[in-house]
């Protein structure tokens, strides 16, 4: 125990520096996803068959790649179309595409649990598709997807580990460089464990929050 305190202490502050890029890959592909989720979801429901057919096509695509492949073509691929991203705009990207087709699934159960009813009563007093959204379904859908969408973002969380495979030096990939020079494996993973588990807590007490809550509504 005394071994890994002192290793911990030496190790600490570089590994912080990875939990840094951890916390952006993570917010930064967060609101991509968001965002790029809410289009596909609200394309879903549009009534209109092409947009309909056009994000569904996109969230089975999405969802057939694996987010590392997902990665690499960004990374390694797109330059050849001209296009050059940095490592870190390319985890961001990645993650957030990934991701989206996840959030839309999660906005779309949201979106449908609402009442018709809901729906006619206010095409009845004349409002229109977008205005329904905006003031009817979607300010009640939000309180219904909160608890999924949460353990959405303790997934992409995790999942930003997955970054380190197009260099980005978040926490995994510091933590895998110094175990590399120093070979404390023991040590040095232990510390990434407890710090993805320190940072993931937080995340899952919140989820248990909200869907409490929504368990006394």
């Amino acid at each position: 125990m005394q071994k890994f305190l002192s290793d911990a202490t030496e190790f600490f502050p570089i590994l912080l520096q990875g939990v840094g890029l951890t916390v952006v890959v993570t917010l930064g592909s967060l609101v991509l996803s968001t965002i790029l989720g809410m289009v596909w979801a609200l394309m879903r429901v549009s009534g209109f068959r092409v947009a309909s057919a056009i994000s569904a096509g996109l969230i089975n695509l999405i969802r057939g790649i694996p987010i590392i492949v997902m990665l690499f073509y960004l990374y390694f691929v797109m330059p050849d179309f001209g296009i050059t991203l940095s490592a870190l705009q390319a985890a961001i990207l990645g993650l957030g595409i990934a991701y989206s087709a996840y959030q839309a699934e999660n906005f779309r159960a949201g979106i449908e649990a609402i009442d018709k009813g809901q729906v006619e009563a206010a095409q009845a007093i004349g409002m229109g598709w977008w205005l329904t959204m905006r003031r009817v379904i979607l300010p009640q859908a939000f309180r219904i997807v909160l608890p999924p969408y949460g353990n959405i973002m303790i997934m992409m969380l995790k999942d930003s580990s997955q970054a380190s495979t197009i260099t980005v030096a978040e926490l995994a990939l510091q933590g895998k460089l110094i175990a590399s020079s120093t070979f404390k494996n023991t040590s040095v993973f232990t510390l990434v464990a407890l710090m993805y588990l320190t940072m993931s807590i937080p995340l899952i007490l919140l989820v248990r929050h909200f869907e409490k809550r929504a368990g006394h509504k």
